[in-house]
């Protein structure tokens, strides 16, 4: 994949002055000749993002949140005066007719490979996309997850709003705040071999190592044991799981099944007795929006250095 590149210059037209920005998304480079006035994002993790950055004012509406998952308090006050256009995946004639000029999305976060809604299917209709990093695998080659997935997105989105220094602070802050808590925590004699339980009894949804846990799991000191599936969401078998051995398992935490009956499911099924994880009772719980990436990645690197260094 491209090393992300970022170049604004300063243009003026008619007395006034505008910020251009050339943006590296998955494999395009996209060139904004203004910052969007009317942005679209999908998912609770990009919508976040916005916020964080204080883009609310640039956006018209959200999509892809309450058909999967509820708000909590914080994500609440931050929408509360933005519609949502869409429960699940929004329809190009929903982002039409919301005047969008920009749609902030990913690859399965909005967007299907093939789908009505790409970007270029939006561009005749004068709607711009930025794709989330961390989904760039599923059309070309990338580096595994890591954290600087989620910064990249900050920086770009810092760039293509002409809020550069805004999205430099913050990512800055980011890095210190993480650096400042795992500094003093006690070595791990070795990284603890970790499992993310997203969902499925039959055979279970986890990430491989182009997902974003993979790279938390990481900066928290341990190891994923699916880092060599070569895939980002995906299905797996029982079979792998209980032959690498966990010694934590990292459960997702949304949709109808609760975080408390996976749990359960893996702690009195036979077939998983002899898993370190389960033997131990040794499971940490993740919100959707800390898997994903998004500015709770600090918070979840956090939770899972703390549990990796418990009992």
């Amino acid at each position: 994949m491209k090393r992300t590149l970022i170049t604004l210059a300063l243009l003026s037209s008619a007395g006034t002055a505008a910020a251009q920005a050339t943006v590296q998304s998955c494999d395009r480079q996209v060139t904004f000749d203004a910052p969007p006035q009317a942005a679209v994002s999908n998912d609770v993790n990009l919508t976040e993002m916005m916020l964080v950055l204080g883009l609310a004012d640039r956006m018209v509406g959200y999509t892809g949140i309450s058909g999967w998952k509820t708000l909590d308090e914080g994500m609440r006050e931050g929408v509360e005066q933005l519609p949502e256009l869409a429960s699940k995946y929004p329809s190009k004639e929903v982002l039409i007719g919301a005047d969008a000029d920009f749609f902030f999305a990913g690859w399965n976060y909005g967007m299907k490979v093939g789908g009505e809604v790409t970007p270029e299917t939006l561009a005749p209709f004068g709607i711009q996309v930025y794709e989330l990093t961390e989904s760039c695998i599923h059309i070309g080659e990338k580096a595994p997850a890591s954290m600087e997935d989620m910064y990249n997105d900050l920086r770009n989105l810092g760039a293509i709003f002409d809020i550069s220094d805004r999205a430099d602070a913050l990512i800055e802050d980011y890095k210190a705040e993480l650096d400042a808590f795992l500094a003093p925590l006690p070595e791990l004699e070795t990284p603890p071999r970790v499992f993310v339980y997203d969902s499925g009894e039959d055979a279970p949804f986890t990430a491989g190592r182009y997902a974003m846990p993979n790279a938390l799991i990481e900066a928290a000191g341990g190891v994923n044991i699916m880092n060599d599936f070569e895939k980002s969401w995906s299905t797996v078998g029982w079979e792998a799981v209980v032959e690498r051995n966990p010694e934590v398992i990292v459960i997702v935490n949304y949709g109808e099944v609760t975080a408390e009956q996976k749990r359960n499911f893996m702690m009195t099924n036979p077939a998983f007795a002899g898993i370190d994880a389960v033997r131990n009772d040794r499971f940490v719980v993740l919100e959707y929006v800390e898997a994903t990436p998004g500015p709770r990645n600090i918070r979840a690197v956090k939770t899972l250095a703390t549990a990796f260094r418990g009992e």
